[in-house]
């Protein structure tokens, strides 16, 4: 089932979200709607709180559907090392129609449990990496727009905040 996705500015993109205690069905039919949200959309990634769930676990293909083997779900992520850095153009499936220039490491260490409860460890460089991080995140109550500085994020802050006014949003 595709999920609504939400937008800057709800309460739960803002918080920390919680780790996932078990691997209930519930939670498998939040991963599968999840998946078929983030290539519906069309994206590389989506948290959990992006469709409302206040809980640690998110999903990245960065072929976007194009490769079976691309799909990485992680359960209660962690980063394990940080290095280098990258600067390229961000979007968000919670900030549609803004992109920004972010600042992030260019290769990430992440663990994580999958959809079967197995941990797995992810040596990440490039868009893998930054689609890490990204979504890790979300589950920090960040989004790319809090990574900016001065008059870039004002002016996207501003826009939201005019749209939001005029029911756009």
């Amino acid at each position: 089932m595709i999920r609504p996705i939400l937008r800057y500015g709800d309460t739960v993109l803002h918080e920390k979200a919680r780790p996932v205690d078990a691997i209930t069905l519930d939670i498998e039919r939040l991963i599968d709607d999840m998946v078929e949200t983030m290539y519906a959309a069309p994206g590389v990634g989506l948290a959990a709180p992006q469709v409302g769930a206040p809980l640690r676990l998110f999903v990245v293909d960065i072929s976007v559907g194009r490769d079976a083997a691309g799909l990485i779900v992680m359960v209660n992520p962690e980063v394990v090392e940080r290095d280098g850095v990258q600067l390229e153009e961000e979007g968000c499936l919670s900030v549609p129609g803004f992109n920004a220039t972010v600042v992030r490491p260019s290769r990430v260490v992440m663990k994580g449990l999958d959809r079967y409860g197995a941990e797995h460890q992810y040596d990440a460089s490039g868009l893998l990496a930054r689609a890490f991080q990204h979504e890790m995140d979300h589950l920090d109550g960040t989004l790319f727009v809090d990574r900016l500085r001065g008059i870039k994020r004002d002016l996207i802050v501003r826009k939201i905040r005019k749209l939001t006014r005029a029911g756009k949003w």
